[in-house]
């Protein structure tokens, strides 16, 4: 008998151990305790994967969080889900698709008009590598949900931001940008062999000089803005990808994806933390690799770039920024 408790041993600790690994390489849990009884939160994308672990925590947490989907069916069950959970019943449902602007406007129409304020907005919501599909208002899908989008309702809704100061936008980019390249003569790959993949790194990369250039101009507004990495997780986003359904990456390199892949549950964590952190009151303009500020890709601090970025995509969307912005008081031009 006692020639089998040493390698039950060994095993048991090397099980431990991988445990621990991956807990430490996944990041961990949000080292922030921070409550927020009292504020309004939107989470787009929050039916499923990390944008419903972000809504679900948040919940927990005390805030009124509006699940913001284009599925209502899941968006509803994820809303009850969450209720059931965390036993807030201030958390709802509400229509948004990405892919329409006559959509988003209308659910930014609806937040200002029911809303009494938004403390934090979480642009979670995307698609990724998925065939050459366009949106509604024929925008390459993953540049027009992924970033326009994005770009348009944060811009609608900055008015109640400002009016709930202090406010926080996070955006959540990708380290795929760092692959990615912006080409403002073809954002919509109209010119070029459609390419997924660097489309998607384009949208995310976009993402990225939004952050920047809208924390360039939101200086004494009480209104942060910043960007995060969330890590790679075992979502829906990755189902046009195909790894799922490869063999060669379901076994081969199943142990190395079972270590480096989070759960959407630990990939939430950067951005609840980004939302409730009280250390974090004030910063802008940062980009995070999980709990830690990095340096983003040479092209996502390129000022010029990210100036003529957004008065394409305030042309593509319909906004007339040209007096300023669609917030009233301090003018976001620059």
């Amino acid at each position: 008998m006692n020639r089998y408790l040493l390698p039950a041993s060994v095993l048991g600790t090397a099980v431990g151990g991988a445990v621990l690994l991956k807990d430490y390489v996944a990041g961990g849990t949000c080292p922030s305790k921070a409550t927020i009884a009292g504020k309004t939160v939107i989470v787009t994308g929050a039916n499923t994967g990390i944008g419903k672990q972000t809504a679900l925590e948040l919940a927990r947490r005390g805030g009124n969080v509006i699940l913001a989907c284009r599925d209502m069916e899941k968006c509803e069950a994820a809303a009850r889900d969450i209720r059931g959970e965390t036993l807030n019943h201030r958390v709802s449902a509400r229509h948004l698709d990405l892919a329409s602007l006559k959509s988003i406007r209308e659910f930014a129409a609806k937040v200002i008009e029911e809303e009494e304020r938004v403390d934090v907005l979480v642009n979670n919501a995307a698609v990724m590598r998925c065939p050459h599909w366009t949106t509604e208002d024929g925008f390459e899908m993953q540049f027009g949900v992924n970033y326009l989008g994005h770009f348009l309702l944060t811009h609608l809704l900055l008015d109640k931001l400002r009016a709930s100061a202090p406010a926080r936008i996070i955006n959540l980019s990708s380290l795929a940008h760092v692959a990615g390249h912006v080409d403002l003569e073809d954002l919509n790959w109209q010119r070029r062999k459609y390419n997924t993949k660097a489309a998607y790194c384009q949208s995310k990369l976009a993402l990225l000089l939004f952050t920047k250039e809208l924390s360039r101009r939101l200086p004494g507004t009480g209104v942060t803005v910043n960007a995060l990495h969330p890590g790679v997780a075992r979502t829906e986003l990755g189902r046009h990808t195909g790894m799922h359904r490869s063999t060669f990456s379901s076994f081969t390199l199943g142990p190395i994806f079972w270590l480096l892949v989070k759960s959407p549950q630990l990939a939430a964590q950067p951005s609840i933390y980004l939302a409730v952190a009280e250390e974090l009151e004030g910063v802008s303009g940062k980009y995070f690799d999980g709990f830690k500020e990095k340096a983003p890709a040479p092209e996502a601090e390129d000022e010029e770039l990210a100036r003529r970025l957004w008065a394409e995509s305030a042309r593509l969307v319909g906004l007339d920024l040209s007096h300023g912005s669609p917030v009233r008081g301090q003018s976001l031009s620059r």
